[in-house]
């Protein structure tokens, strides 16, 4: 894999990968990803801290590009579509730190990582508290209990009526139900539907912005009604 240019190449933070739009507490975790990038030397860290550049999403939307290279369903990669994955991503890793992640996340040595354990290791780290809580959220939405969150899960639980553009009439609560499936999905796979790891792929961004336990499962309980 490329890494795109000399002053990447010397650690210096790739900076397109920098999301517009976010809440406060989200462009403080960015800000921060960035500052801690040019003195990281270790190739999981530095992957980590490139999704966590990208928002609340940034981990989820690394473990869309993988389901989109694994053609058989697997759950598992070799190492081109490893490689190919971070790639298509957008991540900026010399070919011997990719090729490092992947022989350390091989742990068998058959040459396969599994995704879903993958992306689960390079999450901010999170106490009990926190993923029970982004659990139970999600159980809540989940009403079928299939395992999978879509629009009709969503109705009677997600409140459209203080969306801003449902108030002046722009959007009706269909779209306002879309529209917040759309913060998990990536622009290449927007299949309006969530699982529970791409739940906690997410939350796991938004708990890496916030230091406090207390005020992490005050909001999740306060934004779910849990």
């Amino acid at each position: 894999m490329q890494s795109g240019s000399a002053t990447k190449q010397k650690n210096q933070f790739p900076h397109c990968l920098v999301m517009a739009g976010v809440s406060p507490l989200e462009t403080d975790m960015m800000r921060k990803a960035q500052r801690q990038y040019p003195q990281c030397q270790d190739p999981v860290e530095k992957l980590r801290l490139q999704c966590l550049a990208r928002g609340a999403s940034g981990i989820k939307g690394l473990g869309r590009a993988f389901r989109i290279m694994d053609d058989n369903r697997s759950n598992c990669l070799d190492q081109d579509e490893f490689s190919k994955g971070l790639q298509n991503y957008g991540v900026f890793l010399k070919p011997e730190e990719v090729l490092e992640i992947f022989q350390r996340f091989d742990t068998n040595g058959n040459g396969t990582i599994n995704f879903d354990e993958f992306l689960i290791s390079i999450r901010p780290p999170m106490s009990n508290a926190r993923k029970q809580v982004i659990i139970g959220a999600f159980h809540k939405m989940d009403k079928t209990g299939d395992g999978v969150v879509t629009i009709e899960d969503l109705k009677g639980i997600y409140n459209p009526k203080f969306h801003k553009k449902y108030q002046n009439g722009e959007w009706n609560e269909r779209q306002v139900f879309q529209h917040f499936l759309n913060n998990f999905d990536s622009p290449n796979n927007k299949d309006g539907q969530v699982t529970e790891e791409e739940f906690l792929n997410y939350y796991s961004g938004v708990s890496a912005s916030i230091d406090s336990d207390a005020y992490f499962v005050a909001m999740m309980k306060n934004e779910w009604k849990i």
